[in-house]
């Protein structure tokens, strides 16, 4: 089977101002009327270029969509799901699950339990339906492994060969719940982790569909940016297409105790990615600390992992890594579904 580690990289720099793109706007897009405009002017080229290449990257690939990342369990509901699939059957079973309303990833990992999916939905009723679903469709017992502490959530990768990904913040962790989120709230961030309308005035045109002015839009995706809600708006880029395609889930069986410390210590390591405590099963699945590694090359993931678990005192913890070997879905959350997306069967 060909694994992601087995793709070429796809040609980013069809055109000169295609690094600057992908590099400079994977956060902070300017919440203004005319955001592509700003974007252009600080290049030296004309909005309508800018436009033209997002269209194309988007197109191409490489560029997953121009919106936001949800801060998981703010608005809706969210977790980490596994099942243990035969090798015959891995395919059918991971297309199965692609093709269901809210599962938004969906990753086949070097491990017997072998196919990782992400549940998202506006609450945890949807999610545990999802997880019945599941298990109904398959005939696969899904582990649930929800999220209880989180310590990185963003993420961001450079283009040059030997770059790190790029530097993150750490999680700020009481602004989230500090903001009283309404429908319209879940509706427009809905509206940016499906994607921004690539067009001169997408905050416009995104309230036209919401009975929102303009300025009513950018004031709430203020709100949400800040309250730590949609912790990056911007270019969101698919990694493996610009290289990074050495990518493992790493998972830590540590003392209870310990697990926050380790936690943030492992979020603080250069090319430590998507690091949080989740649920732990003693005998099915004894792992409570995950963080995903992505690299270049495995000899670079095995480097970084060395240097964080020196870093994160996990030298002699209980781990296993998981190599991703095939995406078969990756997509924003589903927050606000409509009627079509909440059929499950």
């Amino acid at each position: 089977m060909a694994t992601e580690e087995d793709a070429p990289a796809r040609e980013v720099r069809t055109h000169p101002i295609d690094g600057a793109l992908l590099e400079n706007w994977q956060r902070h897009l300017p919440l203004i009327p005319r955001p592509f405009a700003e974007m252009a002017d600080q290049l030296g080229v004309s909005e309508d270029l800018v436009l033209a290449r997002l269209t194309a990257l988007q197109q191409s690939g490489i560029v997953a969509r121009v919106g936001a990342v949800v801060r998981p369990n703010t608005l809706g509901a969210s977790t980490l799901a596994a099942v243990a699939a035969r090798t015959l059957d891995v395919d059918a079973v991971a297309e199965r699950l692609a093709g269901m309303a809210g599962i938004n990833h969906v990753y086949l990992r070097e491990n017997a339990l072998n196919i990782w999916f992400v549940v998202t939905g506006p609450d945890r009723a949807y999610v545990d339906a999802t997880l019945q679903a599941v298990e109904r469709q398959t005939r696969l017992t899904p582990l649930d492994l929800r999220l209880e502490e989180a310590f990185h959530i963003d993420l961001g990768f450079p283009l040059e060969r030997h770059g790190e990904p790029l530097k993150h913040a750490p999680v700020a962790r009481a602004c989230a719940s500090a903001r009283a989120c309404d429908e319209l709230d879940r509706a427009l961030a809905q509206s940016l982790t499906d994607g921004l309308p690539l067009v001169a005035q997408p905050f416009a045109a995104i309230g036209r569909q919401l009975a929102l002015t303009e300025a009513e839009v950018i004031a709430r995706l203020e709100a949400l940016r800040d309250a730590v809600i949609l912790p990056r708006i911007g270019v969101i880029v698919r990694h493996r297409a610009l290289g990074w395609r050495s990518n493992a889930m790493v998972v830590f069986d540590v003392e209870p105790g310990k697990v926050s410390a380790a936690g943030q210590a492992l979020a603080r390591v250069p090319g430590i990615n998507l690091c949080y405590r989740r649920t732990r099963y003693a005998d099915a699945w004894p792992y409570n600390l995950y963080c995903m590694v992505h690299a270049r090359s495995r000899s670079d993931a095995f480097a970084t992992l060395a240097d964080a678990r020196r870093a994160a005192d996990l030298e002699d913890v209980p781990m296993q890594v998981l190599f991703s070997q095939r995406c078969y879905k990756q997509t924003g959350a589903l927050i606000k579904p409509d009627r079509k997306s909440t059929r499950l069967n």
